[in-house]
């Protein structure tokens, strides 16, 4: 083999390699249709190949399969660099006619659906050294696919085990392991840690398949998060942009409903430091206003990102969170999410209202940035603004005007309502305003009444003359009756006696009846009177 080595071969500048031109040409067509012109007095070449798949460990893979004369065993660990080795070096044919690399590498891969998981991971794993030629190639779509089907539905097999010539298979199954495998998928996020050490690039093209195929977006917003975690606690300051970038396009892909909001602002805070650019960093912004309605106050309150900024909390960015909310949401708010939102700033606003180097504009910006249907109650409101004015004492009476206009006192309660008619902090136009609400509502309370007890009175002698009425329809009705009957029994019973008789038995039964309908309406009298 010393003696045939003629032509130098440098890998990438990682490696150079020794060996013979006319094994590799029998099996490259690249190095066939490099050396096909040179006669054979030439020796000592060199070759410098550039961007080869693997570097190194690819080339010696191809060299070992070539001084093999075209056999090797072929398996998930070393397929990756395989297929795309080969794929750099042209063998698609033989010149003899012989079984080259890759129909081999193909034949090998109709097996990829009885690899085991861990098996898939590995060339996975591979996939990445060789990154930018598998992603151009077709092997990273397989591997992906048949990963993400076996993470939704698992088929667990033994390793795939190819024969020296690579024509046939052989798979063994192991009950053990498939009743193994049931417990770990029952746990959507088993595969988590497995998916750790793989780098943002490749994460990108995983999760990206995830999406087009369905996979569930709650699952997948769990994973980012807890790659944006882990990831990054090591690397240089370049590589975690990078992984930050990603890791925000790649949850603007998702349903706004699967998004954490912790995740959001600890990303939001992680951003901050690494100093995102605007448009990473608008973006973040945009996914935490779609979500805002699950926020709790003690997320907003974030310190200013200026150090000279003595402002107590950011009252820009939870301006800016607020038209994102409204923003996302431009074509249709539910009154619920609307409301929960309401709440949410207005228990901000508490919050902030006690920061004497809060600005009249940004407070009266923060009471007005929501529409006024957002809010049903002005409670919570009027005690913010008070909290504020006692704070700001020495504001003039126009800012304190134009803060205490967004007041909506038809939706302050009664108390709040009266607290205000007296609170000297409040200018006298709005105190003057909420004493002529109150009024009107005393007043309109008044004239509700009056109409109850009209209607209650209107409802009782409607009910009390109806009931009269069907007493006196009853009486006729029988009277009517024991006459007809009487009438009727004329033929059979002969003779004044008789009819005096039943004159005088008519007679007793219409007093009785008499005395009934008054001991009705008495009784109706008496509870009328007492109600």
């Amino acid at each position: 083999m010393e003696a045939s080595c003629d032509l130098e071969v440098d890998v990438n500048g990682e490696e150079t390699f020794m060996v013979n031109k006319d094994v590799l040409a029998s099996f490259s067509s690249r190095f066939r249709k490099l050396f096909g012109n040179l006669t054979s007095t030439r020796r000592n070449l060199k070759v410098i190949l550039h961007g080869f798949p693997g570097g190194a460990d690819g080339f010696e893979l191809i060299v070992r399969f070539c001084y093999n004369n075209g056999r090797m065993v072929i398996a998930p660990s070393n397929i990756v660099l395989l297929y795309c080795a080969s794929y750099f070096m042209e063998m698609e044919t033989h010149g003899s006619g012989r079984h080259n690399l890759i129909p081999q590498v193909y034949e090998f891969l109709e097996g990829i659906h009885f690899w085991t998981l861990s098996e898939l991971l590995v060339a996975l794993k591979k996939c990445q050294d060789v990154l930018p030629f598998a992603n151009s190639s077709s092997i990273l779509d397989r591997i992906l696919d048949c990963l993400i089907e076996r993470l939704v539905l698992p088929i667990v097999a033994s390793p795939c085990t190819c024969s020296s010539n690579g024509s046939s298979f052989q798979f063994s199954y192991d009950a053990s392991s498939v009743n193994s495998w049931k417990s770990i998928s029952s746990r959507a996020t088993w595969w988590f840690e497995d998916f750790l050490y793989l780098k943002i690039d490749l994460i990108n093209e995983i999760i990206k398949r995830m999406v087009s195929q369905n996979f569930d977006h709650a699952t997948i917003s769990k994973f980012i998060f807890y790659y944006h975690k882990f990831s990054c606690l090591g690397d240089a300051q370049a590589e975690k942009h990078k992984t930050r970038e990603v890791v925000i396009n790649l949850l603007s892909l998702l349903d706004r409903s699967s998004l954490s909001c912790k995740g959001l602002f600890d990303l939001y805070r992680v951003g901050l430091r690494l100093k995102l650019s605007t448009s990473y960093k608008n973006k973040v912004e945009s996914l935490i206003g779609s979500v805002l309605d699950r926020v709790t106050v003690d997320y907003l309150l974030v310190p200013p990102p200026n150090e000279n900024d003595n402002h107590a909390y950011d009252v820009n960015l939870v301006l800016r969170l607020m038209q994102a909310f409204l923003l996302e949401n431009q074509f249709g708010i539910s009154l619920n999410r609307m409301k929960k939102v309401a709440d949410l700033l207005d228990s901000f606003l508490l919050e902030v209202a006690p920061d004497p180097h809060l600005e009249p504009s940004k407070f009266a910006a923060l009471i007005t940035v929501l529409p006024d249907y957002a809010r049903t109650s002005h409670d919570q409101l009027y005690l913010a603004i008070d909290l504020y004015l006692k704070v700001h004492a020495d504001l003039g009476d126009k800012a304190k005007i134009s803060i205490c206009s967004a007041l909506d006192h038809e939706k302050l309660s009664t108390v709040s309502s009266e607290n205000l008619a007296q609170n000297s902090r409040f200018p006298s136009e709005t105190k003057a305003r909420a004493l002529t609400i109150k009024q009107a509502k005393s007043k309109n309370f008044l004239q509700e009444t009056d109409h109850l007890k009209a209607f209650v009175n209107s409802m009782f002698c409607k009910s009390f003359k109806n009931n009269t009425d069907m007493e006196q329809t009853s009486f006729d009705s029988q009277k009517l009756n024991s006459f007809t009957e009487a009438e009727e029994l004329r033929p059979d019973f002969q003779g004044m006696h008789w009819k005096v008789m039943e004159l005088e038995k008519l007679s007793g039964i219409m007093q009785n009846r008499i005395q009934l309908t008054n001991t009705v309406v008495e009784s109706r009298f008496h509870w009328s009177w007492q109600c």
